[in-house]
């Protein structure tokens, strides 16, 4: 039986796999950009109008490379038969709705979703056999 408990925000993945007693890290990177956009600049008139930002097309791009770690993810633990998904704020909830929509059967092996701030691979490994129960 092949156990994977993932650890993951936008900027990397640990999946800590457990296959009949045998343990393993792969981490996974994100590659993702991180953007700033700056504000919009002054005219040279005294309180003229200020260019506009367009978030949408930081936004945009970052959905598309989330999409892509998603992905590079399932790729990594996709022969799993239980999942346990961890990390800081809302990512672990968008990869658990991705895998929802593009990867149903995966979804279905999923256990446990919960919330985790920053980690060491030990503390991973507790997590992962408590919510597994191995």
């Amino acid at each position: 039986m092949k156990c994977v408990g993932i650890w993951l925000d936008k900027e990397k993945a640990y999946c800590f796999i457990v296959d009949n007693g045998k343990e393993s890290f792969v981490t996974v990177p994100s590659e993702m950009e991180f953007f700033n956009p700056r504000g919009g600049s002054r005219s040279k008139t005294r309180w003229g109008p200020q260019d506009v930002v367009q978030d949408s097309k930081y936004l945009e791009r970052e959905r598309h490379q989330l999409k892509r770690y998603f992905e590079n993810i399932v790729q990594t633990v996709k022969k799993g038969d239980e999942l346990v998904i961890f990390g800081p704020a809302q990512t672990p909830e968008k990869f658990y709705k991705m895998l929802e929509e593009n990867h149903p059967n995966l979804a279905q092996k999923v256990k446990k979703i919960d919330r985790a701030d920053s980690m060491t691979h030990n503390q991973i490994k507790a997590l992962v056999r408590q919510a597994l129960n191995l």
